[in-house]
């Protein structure tokens, strides 16, 4: 069984595929692509963490896997309704994961000397945010080929970052 992470799906939102220069003729086909790129990364025994922004929410019975939401500022539905529209378990505020990891929708501060990391969505493409540093991993779809990341690739990248960083002090 595998963990994944991913966020900003946006099912059928016309409007975030200019707002973010998503690479698709038309809704449907993004749509299309986001799913056949789950599919393709997520088996039905994998676990997969949505850091919030669904869009429609109807698609969730077409993903792989156990889902669980922590809303996002797009995902208004009552938690019941996400339940039983598939999803195993729905939450209102950021999830500590695996004693370490802060799981949120929007970013939130960490510094190297907090004994958390971060794993957050919500800002898409902005370049004001590194996908991954050593404290911190974006798990937009735009910035993930619009599929889940694996979190033994999260934890990875985490930690070379955080050795390049460490590094880099050393060297100064």
């Amino acid at each position: 069984m595998g963990v994944y992470f991913t966020a900003d799906m946006h099912f059928d939102d016309e409007s975030i595929m200019r707002y973010e220069d998503r690479p698709f003729a038309s809704v449907s086909l993004m749509n299309e692509k986001i799913i056949e790129a789950w599919n393709n990364t997520v088996c039905a025994e994998d676990e997969v963490y949505i850091v919030g922004d669904i869009g429609n929410a109807e698609y969730i019975s077409k993903l792989n896997g156990r889902k669980y939401l922590i809303k996002g500022n797009h995902d208004r539905l009552d938690n019941e309704e996400y339940r039983r529209l598939g999803f195993a378990e729905v939450y209102d505020k950021p999830i500590i994961y695996a004693d370490f990891w802060m799981v949120s929708h929007e970013p939130m501060y960490v510094n190297r000397n907090m004994p958390y990391a971060n794993i957050f969505g919500h800002v898409h493409n902005n370049p004001a945010y590194n996908t991954v540093s050593a404290r911190s991993y974006c798990v937009s779809m735009d910035r993930n080929d619009f599929a889940p990341v694996a979190f033994e690739q999260i934890m990875l990248e985490v930690a070379l970052a955080d050795e390049a960083e460490n590094k880099a002090e050393k060297q100064n």
